[in-house]
């Protein structure tokens, strides 16, 4: 199925409810190599500025940088009412595009540009049942032959899934199934260190917001789908909805990050399990004075070769967290920014500019703007790349880098 939409791009200034005003890279710095995809959800809003709980078409912006600002390219698909995720894929049988992720209807669509403007090319289109019907997260697959699958996690019946590009199409296939169940993440990589990736979930019961116990677990699936899941973190009564896989002590085997959600008052954990941590227990991290953490992610801030982790907490902040000299001991914490905040609080870092150090890019929905934080003289120093006249008017539910010759 292809469906063809204009994408009709906007210098520093939306004109949409939600509004915004651009700032460009800063004086002195090379134009960013990439730009910075934003997937969204947006709300109606009444002429009085008053923000209705109406979802409407799901929403794409990227963010072209240029010498006088941020170029704002707006993608709207109607056939969804959120963008969960936006990311580039090349599915290494045909040409790449941007993936996009949504829910209500759940689908999954590869958008490429063409000269009247992009075509969506649907992967995948499935009803799962139960409330929602929702593709929530995805991450790629390395196969044979140079094919790049999706790993793709959904409401709320607790489907993950495997994506394969064939030569004449898309082979999907079930890899789990849970009644009333949401899996909120994936992550692929290779904690064992046998040369093969696994692929990490979380799935949990369905959403509470208000502190009380909800059980969830990270597990794990063989890259084949066979045998069935492993628990690699068993969280009692508590849950997680953001794990990170990634090798950030520099061993050459990854690690999975875990955030713990507090349980009634409780503190925010972020736990680290190797190939052979025991479920129940988990080497302690950081603890944080918040009750989410939708958001870790990892890279070089400073340039200095070694890795760090940023993670977005809802209320308190950013915070730096890096890694100790002494094993099993918590990191080093440091607040980056307490002056963000929102609830996914959706953040990557990602070196756009290629000066070999990772930028920190923010979406502080709470306050309105979109941030870039670069590290200059022992400190971030933070930029606004875009403002919203109404906050409340769109919802960022993931940053991604991308291409600019996939959107120009």
């Amino acid at each position: 199925m292809h469906r063809r939409l204009l994408f009709a791009p906007l210098i520093v200034c939306l004109t949409s409810a939600s509004g915004c005003s651009g700032a460009g890279p800063a004086e002195g710095m090379p134009p960013p190599r990439r730009g910075l995809l934003l997937a969204l959800s947006q709300f109606e809003v009444t002429p009085e500025g008053q923000v209705l709980p109406k979802p409407k078409a799901a929403r794409l912006e990227v963010l072209v940088p240029r010498t006088d600002g941020w170029e704002v390219v707006p993608l709207e698909d109607s056939e969804s009412n959120v963008f969960h995720k936006a990311m580039a894929y090349d599915p290494g049988t045909a040409a790449p595009g941007i993936l996009t992720l949504g829910g209500t209807a759940a689908a999954l669509k590869l958008w490429r540009r063409g000269p009247g403007g992009f075509t969506a090319e649907t992967l995948w289109r499935r009803d799962f049942g139960g409330k929602f019907s929702r593709m929530r997260e995805a991450e790629t697959l390395p196969l044979a032959g140079g094919r790049v699958g999706l790993v793709v996690a959904t409401h709320d019946q607790g489907v993950v899934a495997l994506v394969t590009p064939t030569a004449d199409g898309w082979d999907v296939r079930e890899l789990d199934r849970r009644k009333d169940t949401f899996v909120h993440e994936i992550e692929v990589g290779d904690l064992d260190g046998d040369g093969t990736a696994e692929i990490y979930a979380t799935p949990s019961e369905p959403n509470l917001f208000d502190g009380k116990p909800q059980r969830g677990t990270v597990v794990r699936y063989a890259s084949s789908g066979e045998p069935r899941p492993t628990v690699v973190a068993d969280l009692g009564q508590r849950h997680a909805k953001e794990i990170l896989v990634e090798d950030v002590d520099g061993d050459g085997r990854d690690e999975l990050y875990v955030s713990i959600e507090a349980v009634g008052g409780g503190r925010l954990e972020i736990r680290r399990y190797d190939a052979d941590t025991d479920p129940a227990l988990g080497v302690l991290v950081a603890r944080l004075e918040d009750q989410l953490c939708r958001f870790l992610t990892a890279g070089d801030v400073d340039g200095d070769g070694r890795r760090e982790i940023v993670a977005a907490a809802h209320k308190s902040g950013l915070w730096l967290l890096r890694p100790s000299n002494k094993p099993g001991a918590p990191w080093v914490k440091s607040s980056i920014d307490r002056a963000s905040s929102g609830f996914e609080h959706a953040t990557i870092l990602a070196d756009l500019d290629g000066d070999a150090a990772d930028e920190l890019y923010v979406a502080s929905d709470d306050q309105g703007e979109v941030r870039r934080y670069v590290w200059r003289n022992g400190e971030f120093e933070r930029e606004v790349l875009l403002r919203r006249e109404i906050p409340a008017a769109v919802f960022t539910w993931n940053l991604m880098p991308v291409p600019l010759e996939l959107v120009e």
